[in-house]
Parts: C-alpha cells; sequence; structure tokens
C-alpha cells in the first residue's frame, strides 16, 4: 500500500529571462528597480550575519530582508559606492562622506558619520570605493587615500600612486596602487609588500593566499601566482576569459571555488583549479553583463549589477538545461545513456556533447515521444516510427508512427509491446541489434498508456477517449479479446491514463482515481489515491523505483517514496514557472539521486539526496516591536522577551531571518496541544485583541524544502483590562455601593408608594362610599320629589280634567239654555232684553279669564307646551292653540265644541285645517301626534 508522509516543498529562486543554449547552470534570482524601487546601478553588497543584505545603491542605502526591501538615505543624498555589514553596524562610502549605520533601542537604522574624526578631513570630490574589516576596526580607501578606523580614530594616509584596492589576507591589510604595486599596513603606515617589476601599473583587483604564496587576480592582465617573491602568470581559461572580458571583482569561497565578476560578459564561476563551471550573462538571464560588485553568504552569491541585484544559489541541487535559440523546442523525454544526455522534443533527437552544447541527431526530425534503454540499447519512440539510436545516429526499425510508450511483457527478457497511433505494435529483441515487429490486430485505435496486469493481461488507454483491457496468446503473437471498460464503473472514458501500482492496476480519469477489481470484474473508486493524492493529480513517472513522481491540481511535481526512511518532497509551480509541457509531463531517473524533468524550453536536474543536508535554518529575530504604531525600546524587555502591554492594543513584530531568500516566517499560539503554524505574507507579525494574561507566540523560519528552524519564543503578558484590574475591582464595588443604595431608596419609595397608594385606596373607597350613599339619598330625594311632582300632576290632571269638565258642563249647559232662548225668541217682547241675554249667554261661554286659568293649570301639567308647539309651528292661532290643548287632554270632539262655542261640526272643520297647519299626512293621527308632543 502507498504510504505518504509529508511533502516538502522546493521554491525555486529563478526569474529568469533567458538562457544560453543547454548549458548546466544553477538557479538565479533578478532584483530589479520594480522590485527594490530605487536607482538602477548597485554598487557594492554585503551580508549581514543575520542575513540582511545591504546594497550601495545610487540613491542610497537598500536593505533586503529575504522578503521585503527597505531603502535608506543618507543625510546628504549622495551616492552610495560601498557598503561592509560588520558586526552590528552597517559600514557605507560615498562621495566625501564615510560613516556607518546601527539600530536603535526601537530596531531603527540611524546613521552616524565619520567625517568629524578625520584630523585634516575628507580630500575635496574623494569618493570612497570599497571598505574591508581590518583586525578591530575598519578601512575604508578612495582610490588617493587609505582611512582606517580603529578605537573611535581614523588613521589617514595618501600613497603616491592611485589605490586600486585593498585586500585582507592572512589578516593582514594589503593596500594595491596603480605604479608602485602592493604594500602592507601596520602601525598606521605603509610598508612595502610586493613591488615585483611585473606587477606594476597593473590594476590588482583582489589578493587571496594560497598554501604557498598569493594569488592575484588582475583587471586586464589574468591571474598571478606570488611565490616567493617571483611573479608568475598563470595558464588557464579562466584567467584568458577575464583578461578578455575585464575582470572587477573576485571572490574565493569556503570551498575552495572562485567567482570571477567582469565588466563585460557577467561572472564566471570555477573550480579551486580554475576550470568554468558555470557562466552567467545577460544572455543566460543576468539583467546586466556588468558585475560592480559580489558577496558569498552560506552558498549564496549575491551581484550587485550597473542594473539591479541578483542571487546566486550555489548550493547545487538543481540544475537547468535550457534552450533560447528556440532550436530545442518543448522537450518530452530525457535519458542519460552511455555517458551521454539525450534529448527528445517536439523537433527532433539531440544530445549534449563533452562540452555541454546541444547537438542535433540527424534525420531525426520530428515529434518524439519516448527515450528508453532496452538490453543496453538506446530506443526512440517517434511520430515516424521507432529508431535504434546508434553512435549519435538513428536507424528506423517500426514504421508504426506514434511511438507513445514501450513496455517489456512481464516473465520474458526480449518481448516487448508499444502502444502507437495504429494499436499495439508487438516488438522481438532475439539479440543485439536484431529486432522483429509486428502489428497485433484488433487494435487500430491510436493507444498512448499502456501496463501489463500479468504476461497475457494488458490495460490500454485511447488517447483521448476509451479504456480497454486486452488479452494475449501465448506466444503475444495476435490479441485473443479487446473489452471495453467504459460501462463497467469508469467514471469518465475520456483522457484516461492506466498505471500499476504494486499490485493494483488504478486510473486517473477526469473526475478521480480508479482501480480495477478483479473479483467484481468492475472498476471502484481508489479512496487511497483521491485523499492522499487528490482527484485532480496524475502520475508522470514511468520507472521502476520507490520514488512515484506526481503533478498536482497547483502544478507541484511532487516526488512520494514508498520507503519510509527516505524523504519526499515537492517542486511547487515557482520552480518551473509554467514551463511544464502541460498533459505531458515526464519525470526521468538518471541514477538513484538524480532525476530529470522535462520543460517547455529545455530539462532541469533534480538531486534528491542533497536536500536535507545542505539546507540549515536559522530561527526567526525580531527586529522591532511597536505599540499601536509606537515603537519600543528593546532594551526594556527582558532576555526572554517578555514584556507587558496594556489590554485591547495592536502589537507589531518586525521579523527577519539570517536567510538570503527562498523562506518563510510562520507563527502559532500556544492554544492547543499541537501547534497550528501561520504563515506570514510578509515580515511583520500583527497580533490583535489578544486575551489578558501571559501569551506565547512561538516563531520559526521555514523554507520550500521542507526544513523549519528551531522555534524561538515571543511572550507577552497582556494586561488584565480595567474591568478586571483593582481600578475596575474599586469600580464594581462602588458602583455595587450605588445600587444597593439606590435600591434601598427605590425600596424604600416603593414601600412608601404602596403604603400611599393603600391610604389613597381606602380614602377613595371611603370617597365613593360616600358618594354612593349621597348619591342613593340624592336619588330617594329625587324618587321623593318626582313622586311629589307625579301627585301633584295628577292632582293638576285631576283638577284639570275636572276643571276642563267643569267648563264643557257649564259650556253645555249655556248652550243649552242658549238653545232654548232661541227656540223661544217670538216670545220675547222686548228684543233688546233678549239680545242682551244672548250676548252674555255667549260672553260666558268664551270668556278668557277662564281660558287663561285653564291654560295657566294646563301649562303646569304640560310645562312648556304652548311655547314650543309655537316655537315649531309658528302659524297657528290663539284658537288653533285651545284645541290642540283639549285634543291633548284627549277630549272629544263632542266635547270640545261647546268649549269652542262651535257646532261638532266646526270642530271637526278645525280639526282638519289644523292637521294641515301641522302638515300631517291622512296617515297621521292629530291626536296621536298632540298627545304624543312633549
Amino acid at each position: 500500500m502507498l504510504r505518504l508522509k509529508d511533502i516538502f516543498i522546493i521554491l525555486i529562486i529563478a526569474s529568469i529571462s533567458s538562457f544560453g543554449l543547454a548549458q548546466n547552470t544553477p538557479f538565479f534570482k533578478n532584483f530589479n528597480l520594480s522590485k527594490y524601487n530605487a536607482t538602477n546601478q548597485n554598487w557594492d553588497v554585503s551580508v549581514a550575519d543575520n542575513g540582511k543584505v545591504y546594497v550601495a545603491n545610487g540613491k542610497g542605502l537598500m536593505e533586503y530582508d529575504g522578503l521585503n526591501w527597505k531603502f535608506h538615505e543618507l543625510p546628504n543624498k549622495t551616492t552610495m559606492r560601498s557598503v561592509l555589514a560588520y558586526n552590528d553596524r552597517i559600514y557605507t562610502g560615498s562621495f566625501e562622506e564615510i560613516g556607518y549605520w546601527q539600530k536603535d533601542a526601537k530596531g531603527q537604522l540611524y546613521y552616524t558619520s565619520l567625517n568629524g574624526l578625520i584630523n585634516e578631513g575628507i580630500s575635496t570630490d574623494e569618493e570612497f570605493w570599497q571598505i574591508v574589516p581590518y583586525k578591530t576596526g575598519i578601512a575604508f580607501r578612495s582610490f588617493s587615500t587609505l582611512y582606517v578606523y580603529e578605537n573611535d580614530k581614523i588613521v589617514k594616509i595618501k600613497p603616491e600612486s592611485t589605490i586600486i584596492s585593498i585586500s585582507i589576507v592572512r589578516d593582514e591589510l594589503l593596500v594595491s596602487t596603480l605604479k608602485n604595486g602592493v604594500y602592507h599596513y601596520e602601525h598606521a603606515e605603509l610598508q612595502p609588500f610586493i613591488n615585483a617589476e611585473g606587477i606594476k601599473n597593473k590594476k590588482i583587483v583582489d589578493i587571496i593566499e594560497k598554501p604557498q604564496g598569493y594569488l592575484i587576480a588582475t583587471a586586464l592582465n589574468g591571474l598571478y601566482n606570488y611565490i616567493n617573491g617571483e611573479l608568475l602568470p598563470i595558464d588557464s581559461e579562466i584567467s584568458v576569459l577575464i583578461k578578455q572580458h575585464q575582470l572587477n571583482v573576485f571572490t574565493q569561497l569556503n570551498n575552495g571555488n572562485m567567482a570571477f565578476g567582469t565588466i563585460k560578459n557577467g561572472i564566471y564561476y570555477t573550480n579551486s583549479r580554475g576550470d568554468v563551471l558555470f557562466h552567467l550573462s545577460k544572455e543566460e538571464g543576468l539583467f546586466n553583463n556588468t558585475v560592480l560588485n559580489q558577496f558569498v553568504f552560506k552558498e549564496n552569491l549575491w551581484l550587485s549589477l550597473d542594473n539591479g541585484v541578483a542571487l546566486i544559489d550555489l548550493n547545487g541541487d538543481y540544475t537547468f538545461f535550457n534552450d533560447v535559440s528556440g532550436k530545442l523546442g518543448a522537450v518530452y523525454d530525457v535519458i542519460y545513456f552511455d555517458g551521454t544526455y539525450f534529448i527528445g522534443s517536439n523537433t527532433g533527437l539531440f544530445y549534449l556533447d563533452s562540452k555541454g552544447q546541444l547537438q542535433f541527431v540527424e534525420n531525426s526530425q520530428g515529434q518524439v515521444w519516448d527515450l528508453r534503454e532496452i538490453n543496453g540499447q538506446l530506443i526512440c519512440g517517434h511520430n515516424d516510427g521507432t529508431y535504434l539510436v546508434e553512435n549519435k545516429t538513428i536507424k528506423k526499425i517500426s514504421p508504426y508512427t506514434g511511438g507513445w510508450t514501450l513496455k517489456r511483457v512481464p516473465e520474458t527478457s526480449d518481448v516487448y509491446v508499444q502502444g502507437t497511433y495504429a494499436g499495439l505494435v508487438k516488438f522481438e529483441n532475439p539479440k543485439q541489434d536484431e529486432w522483429k515487429i509486428k502489428h497485433l490486430g484488433k487494435t487500430t485505435m491510436p493507444l498512448r498508456y499502456l501496463v501489463f496486469e500479468d504476461a497475457y493481461t494488458a490495460w490500454a488507454a485511447h488517447a483521448y477517449k476509451g479504456l480497454y483491457k486486452i488479452k494475449f496468446d501465448h506466444n503475444y503473437d495476435t490479441i485473443k479479446t479487446v473489452s471495453s471498460y467504459e460501462k463497467k464503473g469508469l467514471w469518465s472514458s475520456y483522457n484516461v491514463r492506466v498505471y500499476k501500482l504494486k499490485n493494483d492496476i488504478c486510473f486517473k480519469t477526469n473526475n478521480g482515481w480508479q482501480k480495477y477489481e478483479p473479483l467484481l470484474d468492475s472498476i471502484v473508486p481508489f479512496d487511497l489515491l483521491n485523499k492522499n493524492l487528490g482527484a485532480d493529480s496524475y502520475i508522470i513517472s514511468d520507472f521502476n523505483s520507490d520514488v512515484l513522481v506526481t503533478k498536482s491540481k497547483n502544478e507541484a511535481v511532487n516526488f512520494i517514496s514508498f520507503d519510509s526512511n527516505t524523504n519526499n518532497l515537492s517542486l511547487t509551480n515557482k520552480y518551473f514557472e509554467n514551463r511544464l509541457v502541460v498533459g505531458s509531463e515526464k519525470v526521468s531517473q538518471i541514477n538513484d539521486s538524480i532525476y530529470a524533468l522535462n520543460l517547455n524550453d529545455g530539462f532541469m536536474l533534480i538531486n534528491i539526496q542533497n536536500y536535507h543536508t545542505q539546507h540549515r535554518l536559522y530561527p526567526p529575530e525580531i527586529e522591532f516591536v511597536s505599540i499601536n504604531n509606537e515603537l519600543m525600546d528593546l532594551s526594556e524587555f527582558d532576555k526572554d522577551q517578555k514584556f507587558d502591554v496594556k489590554y485591547g492594543k495592536t502589537i507589531s513584530l518586525g521579523l527577519s531571518s539570517s536567510q538570503s531568500d527562498n523562506y518563510y516566517l510562520e507563527y502559532a499560539f500556544t492554544n492547543s496541544d499541537s501547534l497550528k503554524w501561520n504563515t506570514l505574507l510578509n515580515d511583520k507579525l500583527e497580533l490583535n485583541n489578544l486575551n489578558d494574561g501571559l501569551n506565547t507566540i512561538f516563531l520559526r523560519t521555514r523554507n520550500d524544502y521542507g526544513d523549519a528552524s528551531k522555534n524561538i519564543e515571543f511572550n507577552i503578558n497582556v494586561l488584565p483590562p480595567w474591568y478586571r484590574d483593582t481600578l475596575g475591582y474599586v469600580i464594581y464595588f462602588l458602583i455595587v455601593a450605588l445600587v444597593l443604595i439606590i435600591m434601598y431608596i427605590l425600596h424604600t419609595r416603593k414601600i412608601n408608594k404602596e403604603q400611599k397608594l393603600l391610604q389613597d385606596k381606602f380614602e377613595n373607597e371611603q370617597r365613593e362610599l360616600l358618594k354612593e350613599k349621597t348619591l342613593e339619598n340624592e336619588k330617594k330625594i329625587v324618587q321623593l320629589r318626582n313622586e311629589s311632582l307625579r301627585n301633584e300632576i295628577k292632582l293638576k290632571s285631576k283638577q284639570l280634567a275636572n276643571s276642563a269638565m267643569a267648563l264643557v258642563k257649564k259650556n253645555e249647559t249655556l248652550q243649552d239654555l242658549k238653545q232654548e232662548l232661541l227656540q223661544h225668541k217670538g216670545e220675547f217682547n222686548n228684543y233688546y232684553s233678549y239680545k242682551k241675554l244672548i250676548k252674555k249667554i255667549d260672553t260666558s261661554i268664551e270668556h278668557e279669564d277662564e281660558w287663561e286659568v285653564f291654560e295657566h293649570n294646563f301649562n303646569q301639567v304640560h310645562e312648556e307646551f304652548f311655547n314650543k308647539l309655537k316655537t315649531e309651528h309658528p302659524a297657528l292661532t290663539h284658537k288653533d292653540l285651545k284645541i290642540c290643548a283639549y285634543i291633548k287632554m284627549n277630549l272629544s270632539t263632542k266635547e270640545i265644541a261647546p268649549l269652542m262655542n262651535i257646532s261638532i261640526r266646526g270642530v271637526e272643520t278645525h280639526r282638519y285645517r289644523l292637521k294641515r297647519k301641522l302638515n300631517l299626512d291622512n296617515d297621521n293621527s292629530l291626536s296621536d301626534y298632540l298627545l304624543n308632543f312633549n
């Protein structure tokens, strides 16, 4: 079963714009103006012990921590010519100015000028081009003068000739001049050291020690050995090259290798014998050919260029073979055969000669798909067929086009099957250089991927769509059956790849990993690979090894070991910068430790055994601490880097590492048993909303090889917030006391209020009772008054009725008497007396006094009857009102007639007219209207 371990990621430090033709080059990275935002020209470079890079730029001092560039300007804003990072200071030299930069208590660089220590002052127009450490001091040099800074004093020495360079050899300061040779500085004086005639008028770039004598590198005259007072020129390849291209800077590494920076043609890197190991110039991708200075730090070579800065990784874990001419094209396979690299590309077959130059194999033009060694023979699967490669020439052994893959049949030694554009082809190699080829029937479709399940069963995938299980006869001369498995559980039939991992036949489809289940004769999900490799990954290695190579969705190439004692690793897309041949990625094994990966402009070699032997990481350093953007004095913190900070503050940590490049900063909190590491996007960690109490932050450096440095701890004691501090507790006590007082007051008020409410309720109830009793008494009084009124009205009504009836009787009697008189009118002798008597009777009947008495009594019984009736019916006459009153008393027409002194018919006629005056229609009764009128 496949065992996956932690994957180690490798970050390429390559920003390469072009490459020399098929040259073996290390990774290097360019930094241009857009990266560091200063001027193009960089005169010097130095690296401090903590890994920070300092560059003397035309605009000032540049600082690089492996992640970000910072810029520091001199007070006089002059061009900086030289820089040296030494101990805790960064010394710089510029126009008429020398001094040093140092961090203050808050971690910020500040500048201190040393000009004031020079008794005679700096000469006019003097510029300082070089700075070197010397014993307990520092030496600065211009073209005319040497300045040695030691014990807070500066010694100024001006030799007779122009100073070309200064060197430290065996802890001694050597001063090389143009005309007078080399001096030795001692006791504030210059003593002759090398004054051989042959060295004069030569521009000495540097001097290094050798087991016997010295090696002297010159700008235009090559290399010399100086042994026992004799100057001996060195006849070597590098000596010729630096004469031709003008040496400008020279450095020897601890391993004896040497770096030669030139004015005209970049840098040459040689071994201790002077053999060129590689050459980098603008043609290979450097931004500029003029190397103004260089500095070696932990197997990294920094270059300050006339245009930009470059970093070269000298570790040797990986190298590129690239072609910028376009002749090679995209590479599809690489093999190391018979001491030579053969490269198959889309333009043909190539090889690297003994000088590392790319050579084309004649007549091989066209697409090369596959290169493999079989029985000591190199076989080339080509678009036009399959070729045998011998002595850098090719011979066609198969006419079947598209030789994608060639696999040996299990349990045989000389039988092979190849997947081609036209199906499967049998290859038989009974003896050296003899090949028998036969096309196997029943397969005419293009089959690109092929693996054997056993000696007589193979699985083949169509180049575009389809998956087949193929059965062979015992001689492999014919195919017995071809079975399609598209409908037997295969998730997708498009772009299927087939592999054999241990004893499993597995398939990579567009939707993920599956495998063949023999017991079910169907294809089932392969959960192990889907989980550990990912559904979007696929295998790009085709060799029998304990190492499996895959390509994942994020473009990473992963080396995964079946051996638990071997580390896994992963190369991210930053390695290739989208230079993989997508869909045709392939890793070939060169030997036990070196693998080749094809690229669209060459290939790269990867030494997987070197990764964890060369990459030591150092923990990060804290450059500054700020709280709410206010820098803190680092000297105030104790040695455990623990300090107190108020609650709710934002804490910022400025971090750096001693790595020059190719690293990440990570942090974690002690909030669980296992640390959960987070990657910083830059060199600044901001901490917000920390809990009060002790907060421990772990910091470490990690690179893309998977290595991590030791953890460092940063302890922050966050003081409790004011509401959990003494002040808070005092406030809480006061608040509680105040609350209790308020509660007491409120409670007292509540009790008083409740008592008042009860008192008010009692008083209200008493008032209500009294009011009810008063109302009841008043009601009784009203009832009694009403009863009295009713009795009085009843009495008055009775009296009124009696009065009316009496009046009726009286008038009836008078009427009767009048009738009698009228009947006996002729019996009266005196007519005058008769008329007088009749008139008295009429006057008695219509007497108004009696009506007024009646009206008064009527109004007492029926209040305001007449007033209301006249108000509503103003057209009523006095006579109308009388008859209305009689009708109101419910008197009949017969009874009303005598009262009105009219006939019954007259009463009826009057009632009719009265009804019209009252606007009553025929359906309304006059009696009912007046009886109900109030």
